[in-house]
C-alpha cells in the first residue's frame, strides 16, 4: 500500500556531477519531447492565415524575433530561473504551488485536517514565524478569512488542471498530423490529404493502445530519440543558415517585433497565436521536476534543448527568406527547408519524436488526474501501476480511451493544423497563466519576498502571456473553443464531485455518534461481540460515524476487535512511511475500539497489496505495546491529543512484526507473544506478533495483544457505508440538480473511493445502506 520507488534519501536530492548529468540525459526524453517537435508547426500555423511571406522579408524576420525572445523570456528566464525553485519538497506543478499555498496560508479546502497533519516532514514552513509583519502576513490573513477567496483560489488550480488535460488531447494530434504532415512533399495535395489523415489517426490509435503496457520497456529509448530530433533539426538549422542566409542572425534584435507589428498590425497581432506554439511543453519542465531535479532539468534545457531549437528556428528563417515562390500555404513548414536527400530519414525521425512528446504529456494527464482524485477534486477512477520500480509509471484505462477518442475526434474533425494549433495555444497559454497568478503569491506567502518583486514579476511575465492570450482567444472559433468546451467539462465534473464530497463530509460529522452514547452501551456495546477484526471505514478523523450506530442497531452481534479506519490524503507530495498511520483508542480499554488514519500524499502511490492489512494490525499492536499507562488511564483527554504516530512494518523495524502460517518460524531474537487457546476441530491461519525484547510491557497489554492476535486468526472483515446523497428539502434547484442528478451520475459511474485504495475481498466486505440528506 505504499509508494512505490520512493525513497527520500534518494541521491537526488544531493547530486554528484554524474547522477546530475545522468539526470539531465533522462530528462531529454520524458521533459523536452513535445518542447522539441514545435518547430514542425511553428511557421506553418503563424503564416496559415493571417499574415503572408512576401519579398521584404520583414514577416518572416519579426516572426523569428519573436520566437527567440520568447523562448528566451519564458521557458528560459520565467521558468529555468524562477519557477523551478518554488517546488513542493522536490515536486513541481500546479498543484504543487496550490499545496504550497494550502500549507503557508491554510485555505486548504480537505475537510478532514489535523494540526497533527502539521508535523509530518515535509509540511515545512520555513520562516513563517519571521514574516508575520508587513504584506505577507496581511496576505495571508486576508486568504485565511475570506472562504470567497479560497474557492477563486482552488477554481484557479483546477482550470490549470482542466487545461493541461485539454493539452493532452491536443498535443498528440498536432504533434503526429506536423510529423506526418511530411508526406505533402512527395505527392499531390489531393492526394496527401485523403493519407495525412488515416496515417495519423493509426498512429495515435497505436500510441493510446500501447499506454497499458507502460513506458518503462521502451524508456530507455525516449532519450536517444529525442536527442538525434534536437541534433537532426540542429544540424539542418545550421547548414540552412550558412547555404541560404547567414545573416539571419540579425533578426534576433527586438527592432524587428516592432517593424513586423508595425507593418502587419492586426494579422500580425493574430498570428501571435501561432508564434506562441513555440513554447508549448515548458510547462513540463515545471510539472515533471519530481522526477528529476532542478539542476539537472536546467542544464538540460539551457545547454542543450534551447541552442537547439534557437538554431532550428533559425535555420527555417534563413530558407524561407530567400525562397519566396512557394507554391501554396501549406508547403510553408518545416519540410520544406530540409534537404530533399534526407527528407525521408527526418520523416521517420520526426515521427518517433511526436511519438514520444506525446507520450510524456499523456502520462502528465494521468499523474494530474491522479493528483485531482487524491485531494478529492476528481471521481475515484481505476489506476493501473505498471511498474513495481519506477515512481509515477500509472495507466488510468478510462482516461486513457477518453483521450484516445477524442484526440481522434479533434484530428478527423479538423483535418488540418491550423484549427488544432489554434486550440492548442489557448490551452498552452492558460496554463502558463495560472501558474503566473499562482507564483506571484508564493513569492510573497511562502518566499516572504517584498510585495514589489510580486508584482514586478506578474506585471511582467503576465503581460506577455496577456497578449498572447488575446490573440489566441479572438480564434475562438476557428478552434479555440475546443479547450475551452474541455475544460468547462472537465471543471463541471470537478467542481460537482467535489462539492459533494463536502456536502457528505458535513453531514457525517454533524450527525456522529457522541462518545457518551458508546459508553452508555458498556464493554459489550450493548451486543454480541463475536471473534474476529471488524474494520469500518469512514471520512472522520474524530468520533464515531452514523453508519456505527445504524448498524448496531440492526444486527445483534459485532466482533471483538474494532477499527475505525481513516484514509486521507494531505497537502504533501510525499508521507515518509514511518509516518503513515495515526493510531488511537475510543473509550475505555474494555472496548477494543481503536482509530487508524492512515495519510498519504497528493503524489504517494497506492499498492493494492494485502500488505496494507498487515500493516494495519501491526500498527494497532504497535500502538497497544508503546501506550504510555498514565495517558491510558486518562480516558477525558482529547483524542487528537492521544493519537500515537506509527509507521508502517518495513519502516518500523524496532516495532511489533507480525507472522503469519509458517513465516514466524523464520525469526528468532524476538519475544514471541504465545497463544493460549486452541481449536484443533477448526483450521485457521495462525499468527505470531513478534515483540523486541525491551522495553516490558505489562500484562493487560499481553492481554489486549492477545485478544488481537485471537481476533487476526479468526479474521477481518471490512464494513463500508453506501451512500445515497440527496439534497434535503428546501434547498435550492441548483443544488438539487448538482446533488441528485450530477453527483450521483458520478458516484455510481465511477469507482468506490474505498476499493479505490484498498484490495478487499467481496467475501468479507459488508455494506451498510445510507440516506444522506445534505
Amino acid at each position: 500500500m505504499d509508494l512505490e520507488g520512493w525513497n527520500r534519501d534518494n541521491p537526488i536530492k544531493k547530486e554528484s556531477w554524474r547522477t546530475v548529468l545522468v539526470l539531465a540525459y533522462q530528462s531529454l526524453g520524458v521533459v523536452y519531447g513535445d518542447l522539441s517537435t514545435s518547430p514542425l508547426y511553428v511557421y506553418k500555423s503563424t503564416f496559415a492565415e493571417d499574415i503572408q511571406h512576401s519579398e521584404s522579408n520583414e514577416e518572416i524576420y519579426g516572426v523569428l524575433s519573436f520566437v527567440f525572445w520568447t523562448l528566451t523570456l519564458i521557458p528560459l528566464l520565467k521558468y529555468v530561473f524562477i519557477v523551478l525553485r518554488a517546488d513542493d519538497n522536490g515536486e513541481g506543478g500546479t498543484f504543487a504551488l496550490y499545496s504550497l499555498l494550502c500549507r503557508y496560508a491554510r485555505v486548504s479546502t480537505l475537510p478532514n485536517c489535523q494540526l497533527a497533519d502539521e508535523d509530518l516532514s515535509e509540511y515545512r514552513l520555513d520562516g513563517l514565524v519571521s514574516a508575520d509583519k508587513g504584506i505577507c502576513s496581511s496576505l495571508r490573513t486576508t486568504l485565511e478569512k475570506h472562504r470567497i477567496l479560497q474557492k477563486v483560489l482552488l477554481a484557479l488550480a483546477l482550470i490549470g488542471t482542466c487545461m493541461v488535460i485539454g493539452d493532452g488531447v491536443l498535443t498528440p494530434a498536432i504533434s503526429v498530423f506536423s510529423a506526418v504532415s511530411g508526406l505533402e512533399l512527395s505527392m499531390a495535395k489531393r492526394q496527401h490529404q485523403y493519407v495525412e489523415v488515416p496515417v495519423a489517426c493509426v498512429i495515435l490509435v497505436f500510441l493510446f493502445a500501447l499506454q497499458h503496457y507502460g513506458t518503462h520497456r521502451v524508456g530507455f529509448l525516449f532519450a536517444p530519440i529525442v536527442i538525434t530530433w534536437l541534433l537532426c533539426i540542429s544540424a539542418i538549422g545550421v547548414y540552412n543558415v550558412f547555404h541560404w542566409n547567414p545573416h539571419v542572425y540579425q533578426a534576433l534584435s527586438p527592432y524587428y517585433m516592432y517593424k513586423f507589428l508595425k507593418k502587419t498590425q492586426r494579422g500580425g497581432w493574430m498570428s501571435l497565436g501561432g508564434i506562441l506554439l513555440c513554447i508549448t511543453g515548458s510547462e513540463a519542465m515545471f510539472a515533471d521536476l519530481g522526477h528529476f531535479s532542478q539542476l539537472s532539468i536546467k542544464i538540460a534545457f539551457t545547454f542543450f534543448v534551447y541552442p537547439s531549437l534557437i538554431l532550428a528556428y533559425m535555420g527555417q528563417a534563413a530558407y524561407l527568406s530567400m525562397h519566396h515562390n512557394i507554391e501554396s500555404d501549406y508547403r510553408i513548414g518545416f519540410y520544406v527547408s530540409v534537404p530533399e536527400k534526407i527528407r525521408w530519414p527526418v520523416l521517420a525521425i520526426a515521427i518517433l519524436a511526436a511519438v514520444v512528446g506525446s507520450q510524456a504529456v499523456i502520462t502528465g494527464t494521468f499523474s494530474i488526474i491522479k493528483q485531482c482524485s487524491a485531494l478529492g477534486c476528481f471521481p475515484k477512477v481505476k489506476i493501473v501501476h505498471t511498474s513495481s520500480k519506477i515512481h509515477g509509471q500509472i495507466y488510468i484505462p478510462v482516461i486513457n480511451w477518453t483521450l484516445m477518442m477524442l484526440c481522434l475526434a479533434v484530428t478527423i474533425g479538423f483535418r488540418n493544423t491550423k484549427h488544432i494549433s489554434n486550440a492548442s495555444g489557448l490551452a498552452v497559454i492558460t496554463v502558463m497563466l495560472v501558474t503566473t497568478c499562482l507564483m506571484s503569491i508564493v513569492i510573497v506567502i511562502c518566499w516572504h519576498k517584498n510585495a514589489f518583486f510580486a508584482v514586478a514579476f506578474i506585471f511582467f511575465f503576465g503581460s506577455i502571456e496577456a497578449l498572447y492570450f488575446s490573440a489566441s482567444l479572438i480564434k475562438f472559433l476557428e478552434g479555440a473553443w475546443v479547450p475551452v468546451a474541455l475544460s468547462f467539462i472537465f471543471l463541471a465534473i470537478m467542481y460537482i464531485w467535489h462539492y459533494g464530497t463536502i456536502q457528505k463530509y458535513a453531514f457525517d460529522y454533524q450527525n456522529k455518534v457522541s462518545i457518551n452514547w458508546l459508553l452508555g452501551l458498556g464493554p459489550n456495546l450493548g451486543i454480541t461481540r463475536v471473534q474476529g477484526i471488524g474494520l469500518i471505514h469512514t471520512e472522520l478523523v474524530s468520533g464515531i460515524p452514523a453508519i456505527f450506530s445504524h448498524f448496531v442497531t440492526n444486527l445483534p452481534a459485532f466482533h471483538q476487535v474494532l477499527i475505525f479506519l481513516c484514509i486521507k490524503c494531505v497537502p504533501v507530495p510525499h508521507v515518509r512511511p514511518e509516518e503513515r498511520f495515526l493510531v488511537g483508542r475510543i473509550g475505555p480499554k474494555g472496548y477494543r475500539l481503536y482509530r487508524c488514519i492512515a495519510r498519504y500524499g497528493y503524489r504517494d502511490v497506492h499498492k493494492d497489496d494485502v500488505e496494507f492489512e498487515r500493516d494495519l494490525v501491526c500498527s494497532i499492536a504497535e500502538f497497544i505495546r508503546s501506550e504510555k499507562v498514565e495517558n491510558s488511564a486518562r480516558e477525558d483527554l482529547d483524542e487528537d491529543e492521544r493519537m500515537t504516530v506509527v509507521g508502517t512494518s518495513s519502516a518500523n523495524l524496532d516495532g511489533v512484526r507480525i507472522c503469519e502460517d509458517e513465516d514466524f518460524s523464520e525469526i528468532s531474537n524476538t519475544l514471541e507473544l504465545e497463544e493460549g487457546r486452541s481449536s484443533p476441530e477448526v483450521p485457521r491461519k495462525r499468527v505470531r506478533f513478534l515483540l523486541p525484547g525491551s522495553p516490558r510491557i505489562n500484562t493487560s497489554a499481553q492481554e489486549e495483544l492477545q485478544e488481537l492476535m485471537e481476533a487476526r486468526e479468526a479474521g477481518m472483515a471490512f464494513i463500508f457505508g453506501h451512500c445515497y446523497v440527496r439534497a434535503k428539502s428546501g434547498s435550492s434547484l441548483i443544488k438539487r440538480i448538482v446533488i441528485n442528478y450530477g453527483y450521483d451520475f458520478l458516484r455510481r459511474n465511477f469507482r468506490d473511493p474505498t476499493y479505490y485504495v484498498l484490495s478487499i475481498p467481496r467475501a468479507s466486505t459488508l455494506e451498510v445502506g445510507m440516506v444522506y440528506h445534505v
